[in-house]
């Protein structure tokens, strides 16, 4: 089955720059779309991005807008997040997903997707 590895957190100062990497294993040809989530501490699990299997649609919470993209290498069998300045509140564990295909009906929402990857924590310094 679709096993997905997230990897490229840390810690990184506010204002500068981090690229996550969100691996597949296990796949079939079959396309697949694919988001990105991320939870704080105390707080509710968060949409933050997503993208089709083609990469000709992305999507993207309000607050992510212009500072996060979203992008993806199929030959690489890799989602990209890439974060520019990001800010304090930007901590959290962030999470990649995908469903097969394309999502049943809100790409925003956890519940549309069938894998998840263990996630991987970024930390906002100021």
């Amino acid at each position: 089955q679709v096993q997905l590895a997230e990897s490229g957190g840390g810690l990184v100062q506010a204002g500068g720059s981090l690229r996550l990497s969100c691996a597949a294993s296990g796949r079939t040809f079959s396309s697949y779309s694919t988001g990105w989530f991320r939870q704080a501490p105390g707080k509710e699990r968060e949409f933050v991005a997503a993208i089709t299997w083609s990469g000709k649609s992305t999507y993207y919470a309000d607050s992510m807008k212009d500072r996060f993209t979203i992008s993806r290498d199929n030959a690489k069998n890799t989602v990209y997040l890439q974060m520019n300045s990001p800010k304090p509140e930007d901590t959290a564990v962030y999470f990649c997903a995908e469903v097969r295909g394309y999502w049943r009906g809100n790409y925003s929402r956890g519940d549309d997707y069938d894998y998840w990857g263990q996630g991987t924590q970024v930390t906002v310094s100021s």
